[in-house]
């Protein structure tokens, strides 16, 4: 499970911003992406050059999968049958990510352009 949708999504599609994306795709990656993070950050807050080791390698694990994320987010758009430029709804502060999150939960759409 942790090799279909995690790596597979960073191996393969690393800068993949064509075709679709399932539901359990984007969510599994989402999940896996949060555990991670989570230990990062729990490990970061570590006292002396330990904690100082584990936050480095929270922004850079941050920055290495922000283009999968991404290349991700806007082939789930792909999948109920948007255009990826609405991941920019990102920007509008509330409204815009309870959007995409109404978006990210809608079962594919079929016939479909992408």
């Amino acid at each position: 499970m942790f090799k279909t949708y995690f790596m597979d999504v960073i191996t393969q599609h690393f800068f993949d911003f064509k075709g679709r994306a399932t539901r359990k795709q984007f969510w599994l990656f989402t999940l896996f992406n949060l555990i991670f993070l989570v230990i990062l950050t729990a490990l970061g807050t570590m006292s002396g050059s330990v904690g100082t080791l584990f936050r480095t390698l929270y922004y850079i694990y941050s920055l290495v999968l922000l283009l999968p994320s991404l290349g991700l987010t806007v082939r789930r758009l792909h999948d109920i049958n948007f255009r990826g430029w609405w991941v920019l709804l990102v920007f509008i502060p509330v409204v815009g990510p309870l959007t995409l999150l109404v978006f990210y939960i809608l079962p594919s759409k079929e016939p479909n352009r992408f």
